[in-house]
Protein backbone atom coordinates (compact mmCIF):
# COMPACT_ATOMS: atom_id res chain seq x y z
CA UNK A 1 0.00 0.00 0.00
CA UNK A 2 1.39 3.22 -1.22
CA UNK A 3 0.95 6.67 0.44
CA UNK A 4 0.43 9.92 -1.69
CA UNK A 5 3.39 12.28 -0.33
CA UNK A 6 2.95 14.96 -3.00
CA UNK A 7 1.92 18.44 -1.53
CA UNK A 8 -1.94 19.00 -1.35
CA UNK A 9 -2.46 22.44 -2.94
CA UNK A 10 -4.29 24.92 -1.47
CA UNK A 11 -8.00 25.60 -2.86
CA UNK A 12 -7.98 28.77 -5.27
CA UNK A 13 -10.93 30.71 -4.03
CA UNK A 14 -13.09 32.65 -6.07
CA UNK A 15 -14.71 35.79 -5.22
CA UNK A 16 -18.04 35.99 -6.54
CA UNK A 17 -18.83 38.99 -9.35
CA UNK A 18 -21.50 40.11 -6.83
CA UNK A 19 -18.94 40.58 -3.61
CA UNK A 20 -16.46 42.77 -6.43
CA UNK A 21 -19.60 44.88 -7.37
CA UNK A 22 -20.50 45.46 -3.63
CA UNK A 23 -16.80 46.08 -2.72
CA UNK A 24 -16.42 48.55 -5.85
CA UNK A 25 -19.23 50.23 -5.18
CA UNK A 26 -17.99 51.02 -1.43
CA UNK A 27 -15.08 52.32 -2.61
CA UNK A 28 -16.48 54.62 -5.14
CA UNK A 29 -18.85 55.52 -2.22
CA UNK A 30 -16.37 56.72 0.06
CA UNK A 31 -14.36 58.48 -2.56
CA UNK A 32 -17.07 60.54 -3.42
CA UNK A 33 -18.35 60.94 0.68
CA UNK A 34 -14.57 62.13 1.60
CA UNK A 35 -13.94 64.39 -1.55
CA UNK A 36 -15.34 67.79 0.07
CA UNK A 37 -13.79 67.05 2.89
CA UNK A 38 -10.25 66.90 1.39
CA UNK A 39 -10.84 69.65 -0.92
CA UNK A 40 -11.94 71.82 2.32
CA UNK A 41 -8.60 70.79 3.37
CA UNK A 42 -6.42 71.69 0.15
CA UNK A 43 -8.15 74.61 -0.60
CA UNK A 44 -7.29 75.82 2.92
CA UNK A 45 -3.78 75.80 1.98
CA UNK A 46 -4.38 77.29 -1.41
CA UNK A 47 -3.11 80.63 -2.29
CA UNK A 48 -6.23 82.87 -3.40
CA UNK A 49 -5.17 83.22 -6.76
CA UNK A 50 -5.37 79.28 -6.70
CA UNK A 51 -8.35 79.02 -5.03
CA UNK A 52 -10.50 81.01 -7.39
CA UNK A 53 -8.68 79.50 -11.05
CA UNK A 54 -10.09 77.34 -13.66
CA UNK A 55 -10.27 74.65 -14.11
CA UNK A 56 -9.89 73.93 -10.35
CA UNK A 57 -7.19 71.62 -9.01
CA UNK A 58 -7.30 69.23 -6.01
CA UNK A 59 -3.47 69.72 -4.85
CA UNK A 60 -2.48 72.85 -4.01
CA UNK A 61 0.57 73.92 -6.03
CA UNK A 62 2.03 76.17 -3.30
CA UNK A 63 0.86 75.02 -0.10
CA UNK A 64 0.72 78.15 2.11
CA UNK A 65 -0.67 78.63 5.99
CA UNK A 66 -1.12 82.12 5.71
CA UNK A 67 -5.19 82.31 5.61
CA UNK A 68 -5.04 80.33 8.92
CA UNK A 69 -2.69 82.25 10.34
CA UNK A 70 -5.12 85.37 9.21
CA UNK A 71 -7.88 83.90 11.04
CA UNK A 72 -5.81 83.97 14.38
CA UNK A 73 -3.57 87.25 14.26
CA UNK A 74 -6.53 89.29 12.01
CA UNK A 75 -10.03 87.95 12.97
CA UNK A 76 -11.13 87.15 16.14
CA UNK A 77 -10.79 83.25 15.49
CA UNK A 78 -8.44 82.32 18.78
CA UNK A 79 -11.23 84.34 21.25
CA UNK A 80 -13.74 81.80 19.31
CA UNK A 81 -12.13 79.21 19.83
CA UNK A 82 -11.46 79.99 23.37
CA UNK A 83 -15.75 80.43 23.77
CA UNK A 84 -16.27 77.50 22.28
CA UNK A 85 -13.65 75.25 24.26
CA UNK A 86 -14.89 76.80 27.75
CA UNK A 87 -18.67 76.13 26.41
CA UNK A 88 -17.68 72.27 26.19
CA UNK A 89 -15.71 71.88 29.39
CA UNK A 90 -19.15 73.34 30.05
CA UNK A 91 -21.10 70.63 28.78
CA UNK A 92 -18.66 68.46 30.41
CA UNK A 93 -20.09 68.89 33.66
CA UNK A 94 -23.77 68.22 32.56
CA UNK A 95 -22.25 64.50 31.18
CA UNK A 96 -21.90 63.78 34.86
CA UNK A 97 -25.09 64.88 35.94
CA UNK A 98 -26.65 62.61 33.34
CA UNK A 99 -24.49 59.56 34.25
CA UNK A 100 -26.25 60.55 37.91
CA UNK A 101 -29.49 60.96 36.22
CA UNK A 102 -29.39 57.64 34.08
CA UNK A 103 -27.76 54.94 37.02
CA UNK A 104 -30.96 56.59 39.72
CA UNK A 105 -33.32 55.74 36.60
CA UNK A 106 -31.56 52.18 35.69
CA UNK A 107 -30.56 50.79 39.58
CA UNK A 108 -32.77 52.81 42.00
CA UNK A 109 -37.11 51.79 42.89
CA UNK A 110 -38.99 54.55 43.93
CA UNK A 111 -42.45 55.78 43.33
CA UNK A 112 -42.98 57.53 40.38
CA UNK A 113 -40.08 56.17 38.57
CA UNK A 114 -41.62 54.85 35.68
CA UNK A 115 -43.63 58.13 35.39
CA UNK A 116 -40.80 60.39 35.67
CA UNK A 117 -38.74 58.73 33.09
CA UNK A 118 -41.09 59.15 30.24
CA UNK A 119 -41.51 62.93 31.25
CA UNK A 120 -37.70 63.23 30.75
CA UNK A 121 -38.16 61.33 27.61
CA UNK A 122 -41.30 63.27 26.36
CA UNK A 123 -38.90 66.51 26.04
CA UNK A 124 -37.31 65.03 23.12
CA UNK A 125 -40.28 65.64 21.03
CA UNK A 126 -40.59 69.29 22.29
CA UNK A 127 -38.89 71.33 19.60
CA UNK A 128 -35.71 74.08 20.63
CA UNK A 129 -37.10 76.33 19.00
CA UNK A 130 -40.47 76.08 21.51
CA UNK A 131 -38.41 76.92 24.35
CA UNK A 132 -35.91 79.32 23.01
CA UNK A 133 -38.05 82.18 23.65
CA UNK A 134 -38.96 81.57 27.74
CA UNK A 135 -35.27 79.96 28.14
CA UNK A 136 -34.15 83.46 27.05
CA UNK A 137 -36.42 85.19 29.56
CA UNK A 138 -35.52 82.94 32.62
CA UNK A 139 -31.66 83.92 31.96
CA UNK A 140 -32.32 87.27 31.19
CA UNK A 141 -33.74 87.29 34.85
CA UNK A 142 -30.97 85.96 36.39
CA UNK A 143 -28.39 88.12 34.57
CA UNK A 144 -26.96 85.57 32.05
CA UNK A 145 -27.37 86.44 28.68
CA UNK A 146 -24.43 87.22 27.13
CA UNK A 147 -22.18 85.35 29.10
CA UNK A 148 -20.69 81.89 28.29
CA UNK A 149 -22.43 79.78 31.11
CA UNK A 150 -25.68 81.69 29.66
CA UNK A 151 -24.44 79.42 26.24
CA UNK A 152 -23.93 76.29 27.82
CA UNK A 153 -26.56 76.05 30.20
CA UNK A 154 -29.53 74.87 28.45
CA UNK A 155 -28.03 72.03 26.50
CA UNK A 156 -26.67 70.77 29.68
CA UNK A 157 -28.76 68.25 30.07
CA UNK A 158 -29.93 66.05 27.39
CA UNK A 159 -33.04 63.66 27.37
CA UNK A 160 -31.24 61.23 25.03
CA UNK A 161 -28.17 60.82 27.05
CA UNK A 162 -30.19 60.13 29.88
CA UNK A 163 -31.70 57.61 27.93
CA UNK A 164 -28.29 56.10 26.53
CA UNK A 165 -26.88 55.75 30.46
CA UNK A 166 -29.94 54.85 31.67
CA UNK A 167 -30.07 51.83 28.77
CA UNK A 168 -26.14 51.02 29.66
CA UNK A 169 -26.06 50.94 33.05
CA UNK A 170 -29.00 48.22 33.42
CA UNK A 171 -26.66 45.74 32.33
CA UNK A 172 -24.13 46.35 35.39
CA UNK A 173 -24.76 43.32 37.50
CA UNK A 174 -26.73 44.53 41.01
CA UNK A 175 -24.67 41.94 42.90
CA UNK A 176 -21.42 44.00 42.21
CA UNK A 177 -23.25 47.06 43.85
CA UNK A 178 -24.75 45.50 46.62
CA UNK A 179 -21.74 43.68 47.50
CA UNK A 180 -19.85 46.91 47.76
CA UNK A 181 -22.63 47.99 49.82
CA UNK A 182 -22.13 45.86 52.22
CA UNK A 183 -18.47 46.51 52.67
CA UNK A 184 -19.63 49.59 53.47
CA UNK A 185 -19.74 51.89 50.46
CA UNK A 186 -21.68 54.43 50.29
CA UNK A 187 -23.76 55.52 47.13
CA UNK A 188 -21.26 58.40 45.93
CA UNK A 189 -18.18 56.23 46.13
CA UNK A 190 -20.49 53.07 44.27
CA UNK A 191 -21.12 55.43 41.20
CA UNK A 192 -17.94 56.93 41.53
CA UNK A 193 -15.86 54.01 41.44
CA UNK A 194 -17.82 51.31 40.20
CA UNK A 195 -20.41 52.62 38.18
CA UNK A 196 -18.20 55.17 35.91
CA UNK A 197 -15.24 52.75 35.38
CA UNK A 198 -17.43 49.85 33.97
CA UNK A 199 -19.42 52.33 32.22
CA UNK A 200 -16.46 53.48 29.76
CA UNK A 201 -17.96 52.60 26.42
CA UNK A 202 -21.02 54.64 27.29
CA UNK A 203 -19.14 57.64 28.74
CA UNK A 204 -17.04 57.44 25.56
CA UNK A 205 -20.20 57.75 23.48
CA UNK A 206 -21.22 60.74 25.17
CA UNK A 207 -17.85 62.43 25.53
CA UNK A 208 -17.92 62.76 21.85
CA UNK A 209 -21.82 63.50 21.59
CA UNK A 210 -21.47 66.15 24.18
CA UNK A 211 -18.17 67.48 22.63
CA UNK A 212 -20.01 67.80 19.17
CA UNK A 213 -23.01 69.66 20.84
CA UNK A 214 -20.95 72.41 22.55
CA UNK A 215 -18.45 72.43 19.55
CA UNK A 216 -21.63 72.96 16.84
CA UNK A 217 -23.62 75.04 19.12
CA UNK A 218 -24.89 78.31 16.33
CA UNK A 219 -28.21 79.31 16.96
CA UNK A 220 -28.43 79.58 20.72
CA UNK A 221 -25.40 81.96 21.04
CA UNK A 222 -26.19 83.75 17.71
CA UNK A 223 -29.52 84.63 20.21
CA UNK A 224 -28.22 84.61 23.83
CA UNK A 225 -24.48 86.98 22.54
CA UNK A 226 -24.86 89.66 22.40
CA UNK A 227 -21.55 91.24 22.18
CA UNK A 228 -18.99 89.63 19.34
CA UNK A 229 -16.51 88.95 21.91
CA UNK A 230 -19.14 86.03 23.16
CA UNK A 231 -19.47 84.28 19.51
CA UNK A 232 -18.48 80.92 19.45
CA UNK A 233 -16.31 78.86 16.03
CA UNK A 234 -19.42 78.69 14.07
CA UNK A 235 -21.26 81.37 15.34
CA UNK A 236 -17.89 83.31 14.07
CA UNK A 237 -17.56 80.94 11.00
CA UNK A 238 -21.24 82.07 9.64
CA UNK A 239 -19.98 85.84 10.56
CA UNK A 240 -16.56 85.47 8.14
CA UNK A 241 -19.29 83.92 4.91
CA UNK A 242 -20.97 87.42 5.52
CA UNK A 243 -17.59 89.52 5.63
CA UNK A 244 -15.75 87.72 3.28
CA UNK A 245 -17.35 86.52 0.16
CA UNK A 246 -15.04 87.02 -2.54
CA UNK A 247 -12.03 84.78 -0.73
CA UNK A 248 -12.87 80.90 -0.89
CA UNK A 249 -9.05 80.24 1.11
CA UNK A 250 -10.22 82.14 4.27
CA UNK A 251 -13.76 80.37 4.19
CA UNK A 252 -12.20 76.86 3.64
CA UNK A 253 -9.56 77.62 6.49
CA UNK A 254 -11.90 78.80 9.10
CA UNK A 255 -14.34 75.87 8.01
CA UNK A 256 -11.29 73.13 8.65
CA UNK A 257 -10.53 74.91 11.62
CA UNK A 258 -14.56 73.92 12.66
CA UNK A 259 -14.57 70.53 10.55
CA UNK A 260 -10.79 69.00 12.09
CA UNK A 261 -11.28 68.96 16.15
CA UNK A 262 -14.39 67.23 15.62
CA UNK A 263 -13.35 64.45 13.14
CA UNK A 264 -10.25 63.63 15.60
CA UNK A 265 -12.05 63.40 18.57
CA UNK A 266 -14.46 60.76 17.09
CA UNK A 267 -11.34 58.96 15.48
CA UNK A 268 -9.85 58.29 18.95
CA UNK A 269 -12.93 57.29 20.20
CA UNK A 270 -14.69 55.27 17.40
CA UNK A 271 -14.21 51.85 18.75
CA UNK A 272 -15.43 52.59 22.35
CA UNK A 273 -19.16 54.74 20.41
CA UNK A 274 -20.07 51.64 18.36
CA UNK A 275 -19.32 49.13 21.78
CA UNK A 276 -21.45 51.72 23.96
CA UNK A 277 -24.27 52.14 21.03
CA UNK A 278 -23.91 47.87 21.12
CA UNK A 279 -24.08 47.42 24.46
CA UNK A 280 -26.74 50.52 25.61
CA UNK A 281 -29.29 47.97 23.33
CA UNK A 282 -29.35 50.30 20.24
CA UNK A 283 -29.06 47.79 17.97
Amino acid sequence: MTTDTRPVRPRRTTRKPSRLVTNLVLIVGAAATALPFFWMIFSALKPRSEAVAYPPRLLPAEPTLEFVRYLFTTLDFGRYLVNTLVVVAIGFVGLLLMAMAGYAFAKFQFRGRGLLFALVLSTMMIPVQVTMIPTYLILARVGLTNTLVGIALPTLVSAFSIFLFRQFMTTIPDEVLEAARIDGAGEIRIFLSLVLPMSGPILAVQTVLTFIAGWNSFLWPLVIAGDQSRYTLSVGLALLNQQVATNPSLQMAGAAVMVVPILVVFVIFQRYIVQGFTLSGLK
